[in-house]
């Protein structure tokens, strides 16, 4: 009877819902989430850091309108350069 309780007592221990197993699952998702929780905050303080440049620096917005909306400043001029196909193709 003994040999039954203990081990009863031991499976219990080992795949119980509090048992190791469960323990081991536990800690390998908290480490995933931490590592997460670090991934988004190095995002946060990047995001910030656009921000506030976007608020205090004129150069920043005009990068940003540069590259996303392809503004050019007052007395630019725009040069739009094709490929030219080499002669050996338009041939063939």
């Amino acid at each position: 009877m003994l040999v039954f309780v203990t081990s009863i007592l031991l499976a219990d221990a080992i795949i119980g819902e509090r048992g190791l197993l469960e323990t081991l699952r536990a800690r390998r998702r908290d480490a995933a989430l931490q590592a997460e929780i670090a991934q988004q905050r190095q995002e946060n303080a990047r995001l910030r850091e656009e921000a506030r440049r976007l608020r205090e620096d004129p150069r920043a917005i005009e990068a940003i309108a540069r590259r996303d909306l392809g503004l050019l400043s007052p007395g630019e001029i725009l040069f739009i350069i094709k490929d030219v196909e080499p002669a050996s193709r338009r041939l063939e």
